[in-house]
């Protein structure tokens, strides 16, 4: 066969996933379809890998109960009871109930909800805030994942990209805080492994034993929450022995002797009551860390997952600058390198559009704002979700689906399936996926622009989400530039082409290339603050922030300014204890007496993959690990049913009993859909905030367990 139809094209791509590390993708297609996908070989983060969600991406796009018409619903709410619809009725439908809304209560009864199930600057996380934004909507707040992180790491060092992920590669002592890498951060994890192999140490710190924990030459478990006793104490030993590189505090940082007055009572004998792990230890890891350079820190999302855990960011955060870890290539810290992407927020988001004092809810409290439990003045009388599924990943679920289940509340979905959160839209609208729209792919892992090409049309009528909302904006008259755009234009609207970190780089050569460096250096030569240069008010580290106040990073709030949260903040990082632990909350404990985590499962990007068999099959039905002695005090054995409960809901999962866990703490991993189980691990979850940055707390819950 020689028809050029026959013939396998390959197109760059870009995973659309919220994972960090922003696989460069190939898209190989044959006669219109994707035939497969493969990680491209040229990229060095990348390097022709993809992770195990990702690997088979075409059966997502193929899957057979993937949507594919607009739906509308004919049964009760949750029912899962659709019958097809056009996308003239779907959209007339909203239109129509909008401007009711609108003319009856105004237009903050709409508000929209939305996360990073797409990473794209046209379809993700921003790409429907212009249009809320024009619509006079309620601002959405979306603080599921690693906002307090931000707040706090802003605090400290300002908006830097920090280490380069790459250059870990030169790092003789790698410290991976509250990060599963090995799960979550796969390619970032391939430079540490040949980074061991060169002799670096690599310790790990995390309440469990991941599969990180295990790949490491050390791991030390902290008891939930408790990291921030942990940083203090390492703090305490580098200043009490004299291990502090005095030439660069006094050269680059702010509030030096304030910070040593902070940590002197904070011994590891004091930290090893806290955290479980003992004063010598404590006292090891704060030497070796000190004492061999370059030492880098990985900063993972779920350190900010209790009511401290945005301090205990700023303490460990503050812990390179003590040393001089900056001084070095491979030394300091990598939170998100997001920072030096030349992306045009204000042009995506138009926060110029949205009315003076608009009120803000914010996704983790969405069950509340439902219910009518946050004060609101117009109360909230129609969603639309996209990007997100707030039924598995948003706490307090009960609360969130008693919310959905009002008749009064108007809800559309935009999704790839029938997810748990559509099951309960009035109407829902399939949407495209990452083969099927034009793109760029932000990363929060790396130092790379990642484009993403349309190689082949959506199957049905799936529309990519961009061009939802821009039929929405043209039947609801909005004239504004940003509505007419294509997603080109778009494209070259939402970049910053003409900054330093993209000189030689413009959207042709994205295309032609798939991905490119930012002009920031080499993982060779970049030590971005080995003389300071930190982007802070100073241009210094900022141990101390006199009259700082806390925020949610613009980005994250549809980069509006108003109604910020605004209360003073400590200036200068503490161990800030959990609300809810046996130490702080003894009569809680007396009736929930176990810590639960629930960090991200190894098979499911969030609740992305987790309705389909094959990802199914590598991640395991749901289960909770509990460790032996809790265990037989619950009469419970390896794979019995077991009910994990609190006063805020239940879930039902395979127990399994294992030495992975320390007593006292219980393990249950994020994203199964509720459709396929009774309950899932954000039935107990808390919806409070934590200490900064309106940040969840996800890790500070307790519960008890028995047996189905």
């Amino acid at each position: 066969m020689n028809d050029v139809a026959d013939v396998v094209q390959t197109f760059h791509g870009g995973c659309p996933h919220d994972c960090p590390d922003t696989c460069a993708m190939q898209f190989h297609v044959k006669n219109g379809e994707l035939i497969s996908v493969s990680g491209n070989p040229d990229h060095p983060m990348t390097r022709g890998g993809l992770c195990v969600k990702l690997k088979d991406y075409e059966k997502r796009h193929y899957h057979p109960n993937r949507l594919l018409y607009p739906m509308k619903r004919v049964g009760p709410k949750g029912t899962n009871q659709f019958e097809r619809i056009t996308w003239d009725e779907a959209l007339d439908t909203i239109v129509d109930r909008w401007q009711a809304l609108i003319k009856d209560t105004g237009p903050r009864a709409i508000l929209p909800v939305s996360y990073l199930g797409n990473q794209g600057l046209v379809h993700g996380l921003n790409g429907g805030d212009a249009f809320f934004n024009r619509l006079g909507a309620t601002v959405c707040e979306r603080t599921f994942c690693g906002e307090g992180s931000c707040t706090a790491w802003l605090l400290t060092v300002g908006p830097t990209a920090g280490v380069d992920p790459e250059s870990f590669i030169h790092a003789k002592f790698i410290v991976i805080w509250a990060c599963n890498s090995v799960s979550t951060n796969l390619h970032h994890w391939h430079i540490i492994k040949d980074a061991q192999k060169r002799g670096a140490k690599i310790v790990v710190v995390d309440s469990f034993a991941s599969k990180t924990a295990k790949e490491a030459d050390w791991h030390i478990a902290p008891r939930p929450g408790t990291d921030g006793a942990l940083a203090m104490a390492m703090m305490h030993v580098i200043i009490a022995e004299d291990l502090v590189d005095h030439d660069y505090v006094e050269k680059y940082t702010v509030g030096y002797a304030e910070l040593a007055e902070r940590a002197k009572p904070c011994t590891p004998e004091w930290a090893a009551d806290i955290t479980g792990i003992p004063a010598d230890q404590i006292r090891l890891f704060a030497r070796e860390y000190a004492t061999t350079p370059p030492a880098a820190i990985r900063i993972g999302v779920a350190l900010e997952r209790s009511y401290g855990g945005s301090q205990a960011i700023r303490a460990v955060t503050s812990l390179p600058a003590l040393i001089g870890a900056w001084r070095h290539v491979g030394g300091g810290a990598l939170q998100f390198p997001v920072w030096e992407h030349p992306y045009k927020f204000d042009v995506i988001c138009r926060p110029d559009l949205i009315p003076e004092d608009t009120p803000v809810v914010n996704i983790l409290q969405l069950g509340r704002a439902l219910l009518g439990e946050t004060p609101l003045e117009v109360p909230i009388k129609s969603i639309m979700v996209w990007n997100t599924n707030p039924v598995t990943q948003s706490p307090e679920t009960d609360k969130v689906i008693e919310g959905l289940k009002r008749e009064d509340l108007f809800t559309i979905v935009a999704d790839h399936f029938i997810s748990d959160t559509a099951s309960y839209a009035d109407i829902v609208l399939p949407a495209a996926m990452g083969a099927e729209q034009e793109d760029m792919i932000l990363s929060w892992g790396h130092l790379y622009l990642t484009y993403n090409t349309k190689c082949i049309e959506p199957p049905g009528e799936a529309l990519p989400n961009n061009e939802i909302f821009r039929r929405l904006a043209k039947r609801l008259g909005f004239e504004e530039d940003n509505f007419k755009w294509s997603d080109s234009e778009c494209l070259e609207n939402y970049v910053d082409w003409n900054s330093p970190a993209c000189q030689g780089i413009d959207l042709n050569y994205m295309r032609e290339h798939g991905f490119a460096r930012l002009n920031v250096g080499t993982k060779d030569d970049r030590a971005p603050h080995r003389e300071g240069n930190f982007p802070t008010p100073t241009g210094k580290c900022m141990f101390m922030v006199e009259g700082a106040k806390n925020f949610v990073a613009g980005p994250f709030r549809q980069m509006y300014d108003g109604f910020q949260p605004g209360e003073d903040l400590d200036p200068l990082p503490a161990y800030v204890p959990s609300r809810e632990a046996p130490d702080t909350n003894a009569a809680l404990a007396a009736r929930f007496p176990l810590n639960i985590i629930s960090p991200k499962s190894h098979g499911f990007i969030n609740s992305s993959y987790a309705n389909m068999e094959s990802k199914l099959r590598v991640q395991g039905e749901q289960y909770l690990m509990i460790n032996p002695v809790d265990a037989l005090a619950r009469d419970v054995q390896d794979g019995m049913m077991v009910k994990t409960y609190n006063e805020r809901g239940a879930f039902e999962a395979v127990a399994r009993v294992t030495t992975d866990v320390n007593p006292g703490i219980v393990v249950a991993t994020l994203g199964y859909w509720r459709q396929l189980n009774k309950g899932t691990v954000n039935c107990i979850s808390s919806a409070e905030y934590g200490d900064m940055g309106h940040s969840n707390t996800f890790s500070d819950n307790l519960v008890e367990v028995e047996l189905v």
